[in-house]
């Protein structure tokens, strides 16, 4: 499958889940994405606009292309920059796959938790480095949902979370894929890459990321696919609910959760 088929069915929950998620996360992963004034960014895979926030609030002096397969996604997107006044970012609606876009048009490219969702990561890093200038960069950013743990530990936790990885295998996708940014990037031949983990840490001692990352973010992505999981027979109604008690057990106040993102650049 060539083309960009993944297409994210924003409900209002998965809505308030990535906004939840960006905004909790912005230190971690943003602080160092900052890039030259007056250079040309490409986001490719915006969706609803959640990073394009921070990319354009981190980088008022570029002109910033956002670019996404849903027209619908566009829309929420365009809203939420026309809503706070940011004047340096265009949309773009197009194919990662077939850009409407020419030959080394970007000095930068930008591309956050989409390769998790495509059946060919690297064809699209191909297909990114066509538009990208000799010499500028790519920046990937990717959770790992193998690498979760916490405390106190459940196998019942640990199963609902497979469920989660098992579903998006199903569909082509890949959930690990955080751990293969390097060899990824290196099969397209970027050079200079340099990854960094991002860990996520909550305890009791942070609760805006108990409640930001643990219960709004990470909880509610394994509660949303619940009804796939048990009608694919992957787990039991009980099982289920077992492992998402256990889940929110981390958040109380002896609980420990963690997680790992990856952020890898590369250099074309």
């Amino acid at each position: 499958m060539d083309s960009l088929q993944y297409i994210h069915g924003y409900s209002s929950t998965e809505f308030r889940r990535l906004q939840d998620q960006a905004q909790t996360l912005t230190t971690l992963l943003h602080h160092d994405t900052l890039y030259p004034p007056q250079t040309r960014v490409l986001e490719a895979g915006c969706g609803i606009g959640a990073q394009t926030l921070i990319l354009a609030k981190n980088n008022p002096q570029t002109q910033i292309v956002s670019l996404d397969i849903s027209s619908e996604s566009i829309k929420t997107a365009r809203a939420s920059i026309d809503e706070v006044g940011y004047s340096n970012v265009s949309f773009l609606h197009g194919d990662l796959f077939s850009l409407p876009i020419k030959d080394e048009a970007f000095d930068h490219i930008f591309v956050c938790f989409v390769l998790e969702h495509l059946p060919n990561p690297k064809k699209a890093l191909d297909c990114l480095k066509s538009v990208l200038k000799t010499g500028g960069s790519l920046t990937v950013i990717e959770g790992d949902h193998g690498s979760a743990y916490f405390h106190p530990d459940s196998q019942a936790a640990k199963k609902t979370i497979q469920c989660l990885i098992d579903l998006q295998a199903q569909t082509g996708g890949n959930a690990l894929i955080g751990r293969q940014l390097y060899p990824l990037l290196s099969s397209a031949r970027y050079r200079n890459i340099h990854v960094s983990p991002r860990m996520v840490y909550a305890d009791a001692s942070f609760p805006k990321m108990v409640e930001g990352f643990t219960k709004n973010t990470f909880n509610a992505m394994i509660e949303g696919v619940k009804e796939q999981a048990i009608s694919a027979k992957m787990i039991k109604e009980k099982e289920w609910e077992d492992g998402i008690r256990d889940l929110y057990r981390t958040r109380e106040k002896d609980g420990v959760f963690c997680y790992t993102f990856f952020k890898a650049i590369g250099i074309k």
